[in-house]
């Protein structure tokens, strides 16, 4: 559940990244450039219009159930497949790769998602982007991360004795895109109005998620693949 509030406190939220890197070669994580507190419940938005600053705070309630589940199999990946792994670090890489997927999704540029994102669903991906309105299209990428957090965990081995570990996250990212003023059937979406002109600073909220797959069977490389993407009701 999240709940959206305006306010004027001050988190220190900021990050960078220079690259988008799925494989590490060496280490078992994905990738980060710099440390960022995933686990605080709040990310601002700020904005300086005509010498007035605003800021959107988003904050984010965790379902116990779902922070339950995550520790178990935070435990279970870190005593059985990687002792170094973390869910900060994983977190940043995730963050990462949603900012260059998606804008590349935005673009419909579905060759540079081939080692990034499984082949069977970029195809079926280029088949739906090529159903939507240039909007929903433009939509699709995140103008900003406002939190992210793992909604949900998996490990499984298949008739071969492959070991898998799954990490689906779930994001919550502002958009410029021009989207309906009536919401879409089932989407989370707010109008973010900053400054007194309301219709030129207004931007989305809206929800999206990723699942990341890796094999850690012994002598397969340590590459996180995606295999699951969903922005709210525009790409299912």
């Amino acid at each position: 559940m999240a709940v959206l509030l305006r306010g004027c406190c001050r988190f220190s939220s900021t990050f960078s990244f220079s690259r988008v890197v799925l494989s590490c070669s060496g280490k078992t994580r994905l990738p980060l450039s710099a440390p960022a507190g995933v686990a605080a419940a709040a990310r601002p938005y700020s904005s300086d219009r005509d010498g007035q600053k605003q800021r959107l705070m988003l904050v984010a309630i965790p379902n116990p159930v779902v922070w339950f589940r995550t520790k178990i199999y935070y435990f279970l990946i870190r005593a059985y497949f990687d002792k170094e792994f973390t869910l900060e670090e994983f977190t940043e890489g995730a963050k990462q790769a949603f900012t260059h997927v998606s804008r590349l999704l935005s673009q419909c540029q579905f060759k540079a998602l081939e080692g990034l994102v499984e082949k069977d669903l970029i195809g079926k991906l280029e088949e739906k982007c090529s159903q939507l309105p240039l909007s929903h299209i433009k939509a699709l990428s995140a103008d900003e991360i406002m939190h992210t957090t793992p909604h949900n965990m998996g490990i499984y081995y298949d008739d071969n004795g492959r070991k898998f570990v799954s990490i689906l996250m779930r994001f919550w990212y502002l958009t410029s895109a021009s989207l309906p003023d009536e919401p879409l059937k089932g989407i989370r979406f707010f109008q973010v109005s900053i400054g007194e002109d309301a219709k030129a600073a207004s931007k989305g909220l809206l929800i999206a998620h990723y699942e990341f797959q890796r094999e850690f069977t012994k002598g397969v490389p340590p590459e996180w693949t995606i295999t699951k993407i969903e922005h709210s009701k525009l790409l299912d």
